[in-house]
């Protein structure tokens, strides 16, 4: 009769369900894995099969009973690290929703605003574009792949262990949370520097011609050339994420390697 001890068993569900922790955080918070778009179902199925496919590849897991105290501590540690995984990458689109934001505001749309189900609110519509757009360009330069490929490689720096993640590496996170405001104003600063000379355009006709209704017009005008530079600057506009994504990945290598303790 085939038996098993209890130390077994504990490092049998360890080797899974540490990792696993890790993993399902990253899904609720990446971008991409956390769209609206995926059930609850269907992340918990590719959390699952990303798990097993990690668990072989992995460092020998630390003899801790998952149902202990410590081991609460750690799955806890292993959600922290998924969830500021994910959040890091995150932070890139959130600038590209900064620079929507910011040029349908100067563009006289910001009351346009469309239902977007990933933040289950209303967005603008400039905003829901330009994060579709976002998306688009992150999916196709295999964006998914790489986080995944991050993911495993997050195991040799940051192993599931007893110690706790170090602050240098919260600190470092919150540091690369400034990017969502320099980073969606340089997006968006081609179409709010041509918008001001609209403005300043249509300000110098409303001195000179004073019987011209400056709103009927205005109103017109700011939309047609902010329409009009937002397609002149898209071709640019994938080389300009593509930086951003590659910074977002570097940043993603500095806070685990704040959090691990190195250098």
């Amino acid at each position: 009769m085939i038996s098993f001890t209890s130390a077994q068993l504990d490092l049998w569900l360890a080797t899974f369900m540490f990792p696993l922790a890790r993993v399902l955080a990253l899904m609720v918070t990446a971008p991409v894995f956390n769209n609206a778009a995926l059930s609850q179902q269907l992340r918990l199925v590719i959390g699952l099969a990303v798990s097993f496919g990690l668990a072989p590849a992995l460092p020998p897991m630390p003899p801790i009973s998952p149902g202990s105290w410590l081991g609460l501590a750690v799955l806890a540690q292993q959600i922290l690290i998924g969830v500021v995984f994910g959040l890091t990458l995150r932070i890139v689109f959130s600038a590209a929703d900064m620079a929507g934001e910011l040029i349908g505001l100067q563009m006289g749309l910001s009351f346009a605003t469309f239902y977007d189900p990933q933040s289950a609110s209303e967005t603008p519509v400039v905003s829901e574009f330009l994060g579709l757009l976002a998306t688009l360009l992150f999916l196709a330069m295999n964006g998914h792949l790489l986080t995944l490929s991050v993911l495993a490689e997050s195991f040799k720096l940051l192993p599931v262990t007893a110690t706790p993640f170090a602050a240098k590496g919260l600190l470092a996170f919150m540091s690369w949370s400034a990017i969502i405001f320099s980073a969606g104003l340089l997006l968006a600063l081609p179409i709010i520097a041509a918008l001001l000379i609209a403005n300043i355009a249509l300000g110098v006709l409303a001195r000179v011609a004073s019987s011209l209704n400056i709103f009927a017009v205005g109103f017109p005008v700011t939309i047609v050339a902010g329409f009009a530079v937002l397609m002149l600057s898209l071709p640019y506009f994938g080389t300009a994420l593509e930086k951003l994504y590659d910074r977002g990945f570097m940043a993603l290598s500095g806070i685990l390697r704040a959090g691990a303790g190195l250098p």
